[in-house]
């Protein structure tokens, strides 16, 4: 039961992560982070993301603004041929 309930918050985890990573991904500016919550519609969801995104090295963080990595952009391309 405990297994499930971890397994489903990872999915909805990787979900928010890679919906984020798109956005960013998709473009060559970096996004202000208000910016990104509004397009995601979920603050927590979105910072949580972005958080997450940037401990594991997909992502730059310059004060307010965020932008993918190389190594973010080719994970979101991998994703996408996987998918």
């Amino acid at each position: 039961m405990q297994d499930e309930r971890i397994r489903d918050v990872a999915e909805e985890e990787a979900k928010w992560d890679h919906a984020v990573l798109q956005l960013l991904a998709g473009e060559t500016s970096p996004w202000s982070i208000d910016e990104v919550i509004r397009e995601i519609g979920d603050r927590v969801a979105a910072e949580d993301a972005i958080s997450r995104l940037y401990g594991a090295g997909l992502l730059h963080r310059l004060e307010s603004f965020v932008f993918a990595t190389r190594a973010g952009i080719s994970a979101c391309r991998l994703f996408f041929l996987q998918g």
